[in-house]
């Protein structure tokens, strides 16, 4: 499973969800970041911001509603 983070305003995370890492595959089985933002925009008929958020700590921490995103730093 993968998580992305929903960004709002001030780069407050929104909302945390979890999709089927087949959802983030390209046409070569690779998973890219892209695709799953673009599944969720599809999936909520939205142009929302949405950052991939992992356990291992890429993009330092897992992202939790109320959380802020650095996008300076890529990181939670």
């Amino acid at each position: 499973m993968s998580s992305f983070a929903k960004i709002g305003l001030n780069s407050k995370v929104m909302e945390v969800h979890q999709l089927h890492n087949n959802e983030l595959k390209d046409s070569n089985g690779v998973e890219q970041e892209v695709n799953g933002i673009d599944f969720l925009n599809t999936l909520f008929k939205t142009n929302d911001v949405w950052k991939q958020t992992f356990t291992d700590g890429t993009r330092k921490n897992y992202a939790g509603i109320g959380y802020t995103y650095d996008e300076d730093r890529d990181a939670f």
